[in-house]
């Protein structure tokens, strides 16, 4: 499993508990995160071209969030 921060790990843990609701449209969910770390001036410009990039890609793949 990669290696997430305590954050992510904790809701991994009450979602497949089923103590936290599933997020629907998860991809769709992360690909509007991801762009709108892209657009934060605030963060470092490194970490906005990672985000941008992973949103470019997902919003590319044919996955269904129906």
């Amino acid at each position: 499993m990669y290696h997430y921060c305590e954050k992510t790990k904790k809701l991994i843990n009450l979602i497949g508990s089923g103590n936290a609701a599933y997020v629907p449209k998860a991809i769709t969910c992360a690909i509007n995160t991801l762009d709108r770390i892209a657009a934060n001036k605030d963060l470092p410009e490194n970490v906005r071209e990672e985000a941008a990039y992973a949103a470019a890609n997902l919003s590319l793949s044919d996955y269904k969030d129906d």
